[in-house]
């Protein structure tokens, strides 16, 4: 029987600082179990560590680096840096591993710690309960962690050769002019606020930044790829108070912004809004990737590995060009195995994490996926709605239900009815998935219908049935 983690969820060890599994001890034990991982096959290992920018990244950082020493692993620090920084730093100089400590797009008060193998990789999910094995293992032992017993080590402010190396490499994967669109940026307060400005300057992009300022606890806050409404109202204001018009944007650039981008918290994700305010979510990118891909005759297999949450209507609209779309469980993790085992060069989620596998990415990049939609721009000369501008959705709600426990839903009468009934209802015109999150003490029931009425109507009874038996 296949064994369930109890600390690594679909992304990384993740939780309210300050609380278990985040204390100061247990941290200290996670850093041991992580460094006796690599000591195994690597006497000298080595491992590069960057963070988000909440306020307690920083010790929650230096409190694993402790652990990591204490076995005699070697560290470096990136200071705050975008997620797929560090997996960037991993793969390309030779670290054995590499750690991130964010909890993406939660609230400031949680954290988080993500691992990445020394190919760039996130952990398959055997070694990370090996790896949780022996974290309970020692947290059982009577030996206590003392500040005093290891070396004291800072991860910030971090080399900020590190961090430039990175910046260098998402330059250099650009080949088009992107000197003439204007960018409304929102940093969602988070790692991006670290590397985006340079990397736009760099690129000589027009370019005004939102929510860049990071104060430990404004991390996500009404900003971001949770909020993509915020950068969406920014742009649509931008464009009233000019009194222009969208299609004076490509070409002579007359209006404010092109195109408005925001990224979540660790910058591993991206969602984007074109140039009258209207969001564009992960769906819409793969569609436009895709199309463009082929083009080039980088799409391998004319295939794209979306997820469960993905709308009908990007599979439709996929098929129309050729494309077949597979399926694979919500977690980028999951859908980079499915992409590795059939061979796909492109996949994603609708929340905005974009794999492109044509390049040197091991993992969603929200600044690379943001280059590569400009990128597509500039080299068509047409505006982001009107690349994408078939994708026609049917209608979609999630719905978050806080939970107390993830019961299986299989083992809640009153919900397995509610799920039952709708799935009969729906009949193949419509999906249902119900699901919990793997980061959050949440149930989420996602539905698709033919009309906004019965979707609503269906998704407010399986809800009403969650929430009977296991609210919070």
């Amino acid at each position: 029987m296949t064994q369930t983690r109890q600390l690594f969820g679909t992304d990384g060890i993740r939780g309210v600082a300050g609380e278990f599994p985040l204390t100061r001890d247990s941290v200290y034990w996670i850093g041991r179990a992580l460094g006796h991982d690599l000591v195994r096959v690597n006497a000298r290992a080595r491992v590069v560590i960057g963070q988000d920018t909440r306020v307690s990244s920083r010790w929650i950082a230096d409190r694993l680096l402790q652990g990591l020493a204490s076995v005699g692993v070697e560290t470096r620090s990136a200071g705050v840096i975008t997620t797929p920084g560090i997996a960037f730093l991993t793969r390309s100089q030779g670290f054995d591993a590499g750690i991130v400590i964010s909890a993406s797009h939660n609230p400031w008060t949680d954290n988080g710690i993500k691992v990445f193998s020394r190919d760039g990789y996130k952990l398959p999910d055997a070694r990370e309960l090996a790896i949780e094995k022996e974290i309970f293992a020692l947290l059982d032992s009577d030996a206590a962690p003392s500040p005093d017993s290891t070396p004291e080590v800072s991860s910030v402010p971090g080399e900020e050769d590190l961090r430039h190396a990175y910046v260098r490499w998402l330059a250099g994967s650009v080949s088009t002019d992107l000197s003439r669109l204007r960018v409304a940026v929102d940093c969602a307060n988070g790692a991006a606020a670290a590397e985006a400005p340079e990397l736009f300057r760099a690129l000589k992009i027009g370019t005004t930044f939102l929510h860049c300022a990071p104060n430990g606890r404004n991390i996500n806050e009404n900003c971001g790829a949770l909020h993509a409404e915020t950068v969406a109202r920014f742009v649509s204001e931008s464009l009233a108070a000019d009194n222009v018009t969208a299609e004076d944007f490509v070409g002579e650039n007359q209006g404010r912004f092109d195109v408005g981008v925001t990224f979540d918290g660790d910058a591993d994700r991206a969602l984007f809004c074109d140039a009258n305010g209207r969001v564009v979510n992960g769906d819409a990118v793969l569609l436009l990737a895709a199309r463009e891909m082929q083009s080039r005759g980088a799409l391998a297999n004319a295939t794209v590995v979306a997820t469960t949450m993905s709308n009908m209507g990007l599979e439709l609209a996929l098929k129309r060009s050729g494309i077949q779309m597979l399926r694979a469980n919500v977690g980028d993790k999951y859908v980079l195995e499915e992409m590795q085992r059939v061979g796909a060069t492109l996949g994603g989620e609708q929340s905005g994490h974009i794999l492109f596998r044509d390049g040197e990415a091991t993992t969603g990049d929200g600044l690379l996926t943001a280059l590569r939609v400009l990128e597509v721009m500039a080299r068509t000369g047409k505006p982001l709605a009107d690349l994408v501008s078939d994708l026609k959705v049917f209608p979609q709600t999630i719905r978050n239900v806080r939970v107390r426990q993830k019961t299986p839903f299989a083992q809640i009468p009153a919900a397995q009815s509610a799920i039952a009934a709708a799935e009969r209802e729906l009949d193949g015109n419509g999906r249902l998935v119900v699901r919990y999150s793997g980061t959050e003490a949440l149930a989420r029931v996602m539905i698709e219908a033919e009309s906004k009425e019965q979707m609503d109507r269906l998704a407010e009874t399986i809800v009403a049935a969650i929430r009977s038996e296991l609210g919070a």
